[in-house]
């Protein structure tokens, strides 16, 4: 394994457009915690898009809702969108989310997951 990604790090990750003709590079936050990101390969996110609008399993952060880095615009964290993903292809880290936007992020996750009443 090359590197270990950290839990909360904002990284870009290429996606191919359908026809294959260039890739986009959005943002994920890595969700899975410290000691899974080094015994394996992988890294557990939730997607961000630009799409500010209202989803239940999601909000919107700004640079105010990061401990380290900056967003060119705010941003909505989906954490209805969870992807399993290979540490190898992040492009590179160019933010973390502080804690209380990871307590709301673990919160949507657990009211997601959570049985029905």
């Amino acid at each position: 394994m090359e590197r270990c990604l950290i839990g909360r790090d904002i990284v870009l990750i290429p996606i191919p457009f359908t026809d294959l003709s260039s890739q986009r590079r959005p943002p994920v936050i890595i969700i899975s915690n410290d000691e899974y990101n080094r015994k394996t390969d992988d890294v557990v996110v939730v997607a961000m898009t630009s799409n500010l609008q209202l989803s239940d399993y999601g909000f919107v952060i700004t640079s105010n809702d990061l401990e380290i880095g900056s967003l060119r615009r705010p941003s909505r964290v989906r954490a209805d969108k969870i992807y399993t993903l290979a540490q190898s292809i992040a492009v590179r880290t160019f933010g973390r989310v502080n804690e209380t936007t990871f307590d709301r992020i673990c919160g949507l996750l657990r009211e997601l997951t959570a049985k029905n009443p």
